[in-house]
């Protein structure tokens, strides 16, 4: 279900969600909420003492960031609001989220943890269940090989581990 206001759109859909990643998402909210919000507020005023606002590089600043925090907030709240926790079962069964999968491609190793969306990092080796190779390994086995179509052409991953 979708809700439309003058300013946003939210759409009302469960967003999956490890315990980590939800411990996360929560530790960011209240540093929004309670440190920058106010801090930006406060960068917003001392901008306005400078004079015309309209020519205040400043200001223009400090406002840009604002909507900023707004929009990441209320991304942050809409996220919480429709959370739905997974919680991690033995990974016996196969890939599945919050899953660490250690996988063979082109004669090297690589390990990945299966995450949802919002919380995917790939610098933290963190990749999400929607994204291609995510999709690929939810509910494959150890020894199962997942072929991925990538620009350079297809990519063959055998899983050699999962915990």
């Amino acid at each position: 279900m979708t809700k439309s206001t003058a300013k946003t759109t939210v759409i009302d859909s469960k967003v999956l969600m490890t315990k980590e990643g939800l411990a996360e998402i929560k530790t960011e909210y209240d540093f929004l909420v309670n440190t920058r919000r106010k801090e930006v507020a406060e960068r917003i005023k001392n901008a306005r003492e400078f004079g015309d606002i309209s020519e205040n590089a400043e200001y223009e600043a400090a406002r840009d960031e604002q909507s900023f925090v707004e929009g990441r907030i209320a991304e942050l709240e809409n996220i919480l609001n429709n959370v739905e926790l997974v919680v991690k079962n033995s990974c016996d069964g196969g890939v599945g989220l919050g899953c660490r999968v250690r996988l063979h491609i082109d004669g090297g190793e690589e390990e990945f943890q299966i995450v949802s969306a919002p919380e995917a990092n790939p610098d933290e080796k963190k990749i999400s269940h929607e994204s291609p190779l995510g999709k690929a390994l939810i509910g494959r086995k150890i020894g199962d090989k997942v072929s991925i179509k990538a620009p350079i052409g297809d990519l063959i991953y055998t899983i050699l581990a999962i915990k």
